[in-house]
């Protein structure tokens, strides 16, 4: 298992956050979960700390342009930056 973080810019914080159900349902199938966080002095940025054991498959999923029409009704904005752990 592996944690990642994904972060990105959203034109309404509301709207995305209304799209919960879709995040659950789009990721489901390349996540075993995911906690949202909401920036503290940016309320149109979030974060979502997500586990995967497939990072490319979650990857492929994050910017299939089938998913374009989602991204424009929660009002994403790209780019969508997926940050790994780095080890030391």
């Amino acid at each position: 298992m592996q944690t990642i973080i994904v972060r990105h810019k959203v034109g309404d914080f509301d709207k995305w956050l209304a799209g919960h159900r879709d995040r659950v349902e789009l990721l489901a199938p390349v996540t075993s979960g995911f906690r949202t966080f909401r920036d503290a002095s940016d309320p149109n940025s979030i974060a979502l700390i997500i586990e995967t054991d497939d990072l490319e498959a979650f990857t492929k999923t994050v910017t299939d342009p089938a998913l374009d029409q989602i991204k424009v009704r929660h009002t994403v904005i790209e780019p969508i930056i997926i940050s790994t752990e780095v080890s030391f």
